[in-house]
């Protein structure tokens, strides 16, 4: 039979780059306790006064169908959350999506297309070549190193740049690495989107949770808000990752475009949950808060232990709910550590290689337990660097 090129595309994007998350799961069904690190599911649930204004909202009759836009009382809310970074935001400068891996999928079908290029940073989220190659475009990689605290580097991202070159896919904070750029810096990459007419999409999902250092957006740079477009959703900040509530912030004419877009593949989120969102936008909830303490204090005890393991290396991420360990000292890489890991210590964490070609050597793990099961993975991980003998 025949298939469009997409499904080629795509062959191996999807789950294969979960595969030891989901045979950890399997294990985990299977009755063997593996400690699971591998996903940025937050460990504390929903907060009980956005169930109810969830609920309130479905008892309200509020299941019809919305539009391309999103909720009116949701655009509201966003541009009073947004007005801060960019004065002039309107109505016409939003659209709602269900979550931002869609967002960013409409946005990308948007902005590029065969032959053309975006550029991001080296490590990078698992899904981002998928929403790239999605549109027959290719991911440009732009080295993101440890010594540099994983902060794209302006030097780095000039010698990236082709002619093919059309898009500059951020993230901050980010993931995997936890890594936040700041201003100062943006500032020096805005001036090569500016050089190179490049657009520029930044994914700051994680911006609320800070543990050292400022939060900067490209919004925030008047000159560049022609060609900055900002994708967001509550998954993070209020651990809703299951509601799939997110956003496009850009300007007018984009928004306009890729109305069309998103109108095709679906009609804005749905009501109900429209209106949980601007309860969470405007309300008072401390998930993020007691999140970001606790990832904070996770990753502490991450870099303390891996200090005191031989062939380990971890600096401590300034966001985000991720650390990142450089296992290239044990004589493994990311992979084959990550699997043992799993089959002989129960402890699934994600190999680099997820992450893209920078990340080789490396494995990301999530800070999503309570810190007594962290301390047992960490027990784990040095009984397993014992065991393949790493010199001291």
């Amino acid at each position: 039979m025949r298939y469009a090129d997409i499904t080629d595309r795509l062959a191996n994007l999807g789950g294969d780059k979960w595969a030891l998350h989901n045979a950890a799961r399997a294990a985990i069904a299977a009755g063997d306790p593996v400690i699971e690190l591998t996903i940025g599911e937050p460990d504390i649930t929903t907060d009980p006064a956005l169930i109810r204004a969830c609920i309130d909202a479905l008892n309200a009759g509020r299941t019809r169908y919305s539009n391309g836009r999103g909720e009116a009382n949701l655009i509201e809310a966003l541009i009073d959350t947004y007005r801060p970074r960019m004065p002039e935001i309107a109505p016409g400068n939003i659209l709602c999506f269900p979550g931002t891996q869609t967002a960013l999928y409409a946005v990308m079908q948007a902005l590029v297309q065969d032959g053309q290029g975006v550029l991001i940073g080296d490590p990078y989220y698992a899904t981002y070549e998928g929403v790239v190659r999605a549109t027959g475009a290719h991911v440009q990689p732009v080295p993101l190193r440890m010594e540099d605290g994983f902060v794209l580097q302006p030097d780095a991202l000039a010698a990236a740049i082709t002619p093919e070159s059309r898009v500059l896919l951020l993230n901050t904070p980010h993931n995997p690495t936890g890594a936040i750029i700041p201003i100062e810096v943006l500032e020096r990459i805005g001036d090569l989107a500016v050089a190179h007419d490049l657009w520029i999409v930044c994914d700051e999902v994680y911006e609320k949770l800070i543990f050292a250092g400022e939060f900067a957006s490209p919004l925030q740079i008047a000159r560049l808000r022609d060609r900055v477009v900002v994708v967001s959703s509550i998954s993070k900040t209020f651990a809703a990752t299951g509601f799939r509530s997110g956003w496009a912030i850009g300007p007018e004419e984009f928004c306009d475009r890729l109305l069309p877009i998103s109108e095709t593949m679906l009609f804005g989120n749905q009501p109900f949950i429209a209106d949980m969102t601007e309860a969470a936008l405007r309300g008072h909830v401390d998930t993020a808060d007691r999140l970001r303490t606790a990832f904070a204090r996770r990753a502490g005890i991450v870099q303390r232990a891996v200090s005191r393991v031989p062939g380990l290396r971890a600096d401590m991420p300034r966001g985000g709910m991720f650390i990142m360990v450089d296992v290239g000292g044990t004589g493994l890489d990311g992979d084959a550590f990550a699997w043992r890991l799993m089959q002989e210590k129960s402890v699934a964490v994600m190999p680099g290689s997820s992450f893209g070609a920078e990340a080789a050597n490396l494995v990301r793990i999530a800070l999503t337990v309570p810190d007594e099961v962290m301390e047992d993975a960490m027990t784990r991980i040095a009984d397993l660097c014992a065991a393949l003998a790493v010199p001291a």
